[in-house]
């Protein structure tokens, strides 16, 4: 299926081929994808999906490149990045701050903050960007065990402007978003942009919440080392009554299983989050992902419980 010829014509932003995808994610792991491109803006994505339904390409969209596992053998099909200028504003709008999906989370809480806008600090130190941050609800959980509580990027959302694969524009109010743990009914769309509703607050006690959250995670993970952030959700538990149930790190059920440091290959689990598995000495994706089937099978003997997957492997 020839279709890098038919792209280079109608694509108007980047478009590159056998791209490694080691290069756009955290974990600097994975090899090349057949087309990677970056659409100038929505006219321009617009055509891409109607090149790709034509011709049933694979693709899937990128973000900053966290929470992302590809595989050694790469991607046959097309990566897609909302990488312009155009996917990248954010802007005050009638009261709500307008963030398109390309913009890196770092970039929406300083822009938060110089407009002395609270709400979004606990998402300080998450490497990705804001259409990816929809998608998976990204967020942060209290320092505990148990953790039933924890904040995230939907409870923000006033409203999402989406693409469908086959190019049409929705608005998707708050009452057709459905946001779980780590998840969204947003995966189905392309996310164009965004309107977020923070309150006023004191500059000063935004930078102090920013301070704070950053030095928590600093202290908590290994920020200077090649990962892709949380490996596995947060499994829930039955409580003694049946009737509810609650939420356990999977942090704590791998370490308590004496996993950490564990090694297959280069990939490592991580000495100070479990729920960590670290690119300590050019892993491949097969090491990865052997880590990670051999924790699951160790937590399902010890525990009896099913650690899912919060990474995306593609």
């Amino acid at each position: 299926m020839n279709y890098c010829r038919d792209l280079k014509k109608i694509v108007k932003g980047k478009v590159a081929f056998n791209e490694p995808l080691s290069r756009h994610t955290t974990f600097r792991i994975g090899g090349p994808a057949k087309a990677w491109v970056e659409p100038a803006d929505v006219e321009d994505l617009k055509n891409i999906l109607k090149l790709i339904s034509k011709n049933k390409i694979p693709f899937f969209v990128i973000g900053e490149g966290s929470n992302l596992l590809v595989r050694d053998k790469g991607f046959n099909g097309i990566a897609l990045k909302l990488n312009s200028s155009f996917f990248n504003d954010v802007k005050i709008n009638k009261g709500y701050i307008l963030a398109g999906s390309g913009v890196k989370i770092a970039k929406l809480i300083d822009f938060a903050r110089k407009k002395s806008l609270s709400g979004c600090e606990f998402l300080s130190g998450i490497p990705g960007s804001v259409g990816g941050a929809l998608v998976m609800n990204a967020g942060a959980r209290p320092n505990s065990i148990f953790n039933n509580d924890y904040k995230s990027i939907g409870e923000l959302v006033k409203e999402a402007r989406v693409m469908d694969a086959g190019g049409r524009i929705k608005i998707l109010k708050r009452s057709q978003l459905k946001f779980g743990y780590r998840s969204s009914n947003l995966s189905k769309y392309i996310v164009l942009d965004a309107k977020l509703k923070l309150k006023p607050g004191k500059r000063v006690e935004i930078e102090r919440n920013v301070s704070d959250f950053l030095r928590y995670k600093k202290d908590t993970q290994d920020s200077n080392w090649r990962n892709a952030g949380c490996v596995f959700k947060n499994p829930s538990i039955a409580t003694q009554d049946n009737f509810s149930a609650r939420s356990i790190s999977a942090g704590y059920l791998i370490d308590s299983s004496g996993l950490k440091r564990y090694r297959v290959g280069g990939a490592v689990i991580s000495g100070k989050h479990a729920n960590f598995i670290l690119n300590e000495k050019n892993a491949k994706a097969k090491d990865v992902i052997n880590l990670i089937r051999f924790v699951q099978k160790k937590i399902k003997d010890k525990f009896n419980i099913n650690l899912e997957l919060e990474l995306k492997i593609v």
